[in-house]
Formats: C-alpha cells, structure tokens, sequence
C-alpha cells in the first residue's frame, strides 16, 4: 500500500483540452479521493476573442484571449475539482501551418529537451501513479497536442517515472455516432452541398481515432458527465468550437459517458482491456 494517495497527471496542450477527453476521469478519480494534477502547456491565445474575433481578424488580441482563457481554465479545474493545475506558459501555436507555428516562445517550436525538463520536474514533485496525455498523432494532427506527447515521454523517460502511461482516443464506433448526430443537428441549416459532404464523411472510416478492438481502456464516467459539462461551459468564449455543447447535457452524457485509452506503458501487469486506469494499483 502506498502511504500517499493515488495520482493522475493530466498532461494538455490548451485550456479546454482537459474537459473535452479527461474531464470525466478527472472529476471521476478526484471523488474517489486520487489527487489529480492538470498540466496545461500553452496559454490557448488562438483561441477564439470575445464575440467569435478569430486570430488574425481585428480585434483579436492574444493577450487578452490568453487571460480569459486562464479564467476560464481555473473554473473548469474547480469543477472537475483538480487537485493541483501547473501552467507551463508556452505561447499557442495555433493550426498546423500557421504562421503562429515559428513565434517567438511558441510551443511547437520550443525544444522538446526544454520543456520535458520543465515537465520531467512537476513528475518528480506530484510523483504520479498514471500520467494521460495525447497519441504521437496529437490526436488529430494538432501541432501542440503533438509536442505535448514528445514533451511528456522524454520528461517521463528523463525523470524516471515508473507510471502507467495512456494516450487519450476514441472508438471509431463513437465518431461514426458523433457525425451522423452532428448532421441530424444541423438539418436545414447546412446547405445541400455541406450536408452531402457530411453524409459522405459519416459513411467513410473515420481517419481519426481507433477500432474499437484495438482501445485498451474503457472508463465509465457517465456519473461525472454534467460535470464534463460544465467544466466545457466554462469556457464561454470558445462557444463556436465546442459543438459538444449543443446537444444538451443528457444527450452529451449518453454520447461522451466513457472515456477511452490506449496503454503504453504498464509496470504492474494488469489485465486488458481494463475498466480502471489504476487498475493493478489498487
């Protein structure tokens, strides 16, 4: 038995990362009395400004988006109840191909040595039992989802964590569910161009996520999903990006109820597929 409580360490690119994939099992493992520690690597400055501004069109002013972020991400922490959030203050490197890719401080550019050193440090500090952060993909191609996946294995590797380690996903089953919602939602209000490309889209393989067979990790949250609710409405500004919201908080809750995750790293040879990220912990 451990003589501290059990820890997870969330690692994220952006304020609002750590409700949409993480939220539930935050919220779930912090009532289950684990300590949790969210680590947020940039300041989410291409986020949206107030009134839908995006970056580039005037009005958009990065610094003023990054504080209301901050905000916005200390509310979510306090309603996933995240023991610990560590910002690492990267600047946002914006979309794949962005000029903000090669700004000054940006994430994406920032040696992965530096930063895994900056990281490598709060895992010697929090000491956590399982870290969660992206796939080497950043899920869907996301350059700073990407760096925080470099940044988290050389930091693990660097600090000498015996943590399980999981790359968040989803289930090709749930992101077939999740477009033809998303076409039934729009209904009238897409063009009929827009809604045969999307038609099409649903019925093709989705290119992002993972077959079902091949997810180890199922984690029933759906008792936590008005909570993974909230901590998204937390972040009014980014409104227009997070469509998740507009199927109301039960249908949100039927779709998004389980988190799901790939173990790479295991030193405690418990059973696949699990149900428990510490399961062989506890």
């Amino acid at each position: 038995m451990l003589d501290r409580p059990l820890t997870l360490m969330a690692v994220h690119a952006h304020p609002d990362d750590e409700a949409t994939t993480t939220g539930g099992v935050l919220a779930r493992y912090a009532a289950e009395g684990v300590r949790t520690v969210l680590v947020t690597c940039t300041d989410g400055a291409c986020g949206d400004a107030p009134g839908g501004i995006k970056p580039g069109e005037p009005g958009h002013d990065p610094a003023v988006v990054a504080a209301l972020r901050r905000e916005e991400l200390a509310e979510s922490s306090a309603v996933l109840r995240v023991s610990h959030l560590e910002m690492l203050g990267y600047a946002d490197s914006g979309m794949m191909g962005w000029p903000q890719n090669d700004a000054p401080h940006a994430f994406w550019r920032t040696l992965v040595a530096e930063a895994a050193a900056r990281l490598a440090e709060l895992i010697r500090i929090h000491q956590p039992d399982v870290v969660v952060t992206y796939d080497e993909n950043g899920f869907y191609g996301h350059p700073d989802h990407i760096q925080a996946n470099r940044v988290t294995m050389a930091a693990l590797e660097l600090s000498g964590s015996p943590a399980k380690v999981y790359w968040t996903t989803a289930p090709r089953s749930m992101m077939a569910e999740f477009q033809r919602i998303l076409i039934e939602e729009a209904g009238a209000d897409w063009d009929e161009r827009e809604a045969a490309q999307q038609a099409e889209a649903a019925e093709a393989p989705p290119e992002i996520g993972l077959p079902d067979e091949e997810i180890t990790t199922w984690v029933d949250v759906a008792a936590y999903g008005p909570a993974k609710f909230k901590a998204l409405q937390a972040y009014a500004s980014q409104s227009d990006s997070i469509f998740f919201l507009n199927l109301g908080e039960e249908r949100f809750t039927a779709l998004m109820g389980r988190e799901t995750f790939v173990r790479v790293r295991d030193t405690t040879g418990a059973a696949l597929p699990e149900d428990d990220l510490f399961a062989g912990l506890r």
